[in-house]
């Protein structure tokens, strides 16, 4: 019973957690040649049902780029979304914490999905979100993933400076109430969800155990691999919008590290598989990942969670971010109209190039740069945790300031 506590009653150390999903993800890229990422689904996600109103996209340029043959379940990238709801639906439900949210401001709902629409649209400008072009990007030793992280990180700054203003935040709800309100809890449907729970983790192990026997080993490894990804962002709450909002908001550090510290894994093990024949996967590095990564850290923010925060938090049962995850798919079709349409390939992509770092400084020059980036930025976050929290920052001497007034008066 304390097992099951720890497992599913219990939220897991993040660095237990980021540190499996780093290594999980490049286990993942070694047996199927490809990486995590969803915004790329959503894309075609969008595609398919504008082509439910009749909507012919077969000839936009940006679905003949990342393909749009197929549909969700025949596509090894559509399991891995559908996996992730799936493995988050499963341990959420055998931890009994299943329930449906609604935001008391429903001007959260119109934030939500503004923020989603901004999210989306700069993922797929930047040719990835917080997962294709950042934690599974920079091990696969492309540049762009380093602009992307880098105007990610500023993107999420400056919005946190527009959640902080009154106008954004509103004004909160006064109800009136005892001052010790009676919490109630329907105990009977909390019991039943880890029997639930346990009934659908059975039927999800039957479609994985069909998918082998039907010869689709690589559909098969995409709905593990999914599943897996989907219990470690749940168990682990891996968020990377909290991860630099805490950072300019608290100093909080602690999952800004842990990313660093699971990306560092993915990056070794994965620089073993490009050694012994695999192919990294590069995109160009390009105003467009500039701009794509500001928009995006800024969406995040307004919406109050990436990719990985937003399913999760979804499964949990908060309407919130379904609405920010119809955002992102509003988002990312919207880019995929104005690629060439609105001519944003050729302002901000046409003339620049794929960086691949490994060509660029040799093997060994690109495995020690990249694992350097990392350890600076994992020492930056402590640093800017300590300096900004516990009394060496700005912050501190502002306070110190205040009270010496304070005294003088």
């Amino acid at each position: 019973m304390n097992l099951y506590q720890e497992i599913f009653k219990e939220y897991w150390n993040p660095y237990i957690a980021v540190g499996m999903a780093g290594l999980a993800s490049a286990l993942y890229f070694g047996i199927t040649g490809t990486v995590w990422a969803v915004t790329g689904e959503f894309t075609r996600l969008g595609g398919h049902i504008l082509g439910w109103f009749g909507v012919d996209v077969s000839q936009w340029a940006y679905f003949q780029l990342v393909g749009l043959e197929g549909t969700p379940i025949s596509r090894t990238d559509g399991w891995i979304v559908i996996g992730m709801l799936a493995g988050a639906l499963i341990t959420i439900l055998l931890s009994s914490s299943f329930k449906i949210r609604v935001p008391k401001q429903k001007r959260r709902l119109i934030q939500g999905f503004i923020g989603g629409i901004i999210a989306g649209f700069g993922a797929r400008l930047a040719l990835g979100c917080n997962l294709a072009a950042f934690f599974t990007g920079v091990p696969q030793f492309s540049f762009h993933s380093w602009i992307f992280m880098v105007t990610t990180a500023i993107g999420t700054y400056f919005g946190v400076k527009v959640v902080n203003t009154k106008w954004w935040r509103g004004k909160p709800k006064l109800m009136k109430g005892p001052m010790n309100p009676v919490v109630t809890q329907n105990v009977e449907k909390r019991n039943i969800q880890p029997i639930i729970g346990l009934i659908f983790a059975c039927l999800y192990l039957a479609l994985v155990v069909y998918f082998f026997a039907a010869g689709k080993p690589m559909l098969a490894v995409a709905c593990i691999a999914g599943a897996l990804f989907g219990i470690l962002i749940e168990r682990g709450q891996i968020c990377f919008t909290s991860a630099f909002r805490d950072l300019w908001i608290s100093g909080r550090a602690v999952m800004s590290k842990a990313i660093s510290v699971g990306m560092l894994i993915s990056v070794v093990v994965t620089f073993f598989y490009i050694q012994n024949g695999a192919a990294s996967i590069i995109k160009v590095a390009a105003p467009s990942t500039v701009i794509g990564g500001l928009l995006f850290g800024f969406g995040i923010v307004l919406a109050g969670g990436c990719e990985t925060g937003m399913m999760y938090r979804a499964m949990e049962g908060q309407l919130l971010f379904w609405v920010v995850g119809a955002g992102n798919i509003v988002g990312a079709t919207a880019l995929a109209y104005g690629w060439d349409h609105l001519g944003i390939y050729h302002a901000l992509v046409e003339n620049w190039s794929k960086v691949n770092l490994i060509e660029q400084w040799g093997p060994m020059g690109a495995l020690f740069g990249t694992i350097a980036m990392l350890a600076a930025w994992f020492l930056l976050s402590n640093w800017w945790g300590k300096h900004f929290r516990y009394g060496t920052g700005i912050k501190h001497q502002k306070i110190e300031s205040i009270s010496h007034v304070t005294k003088e008066v």
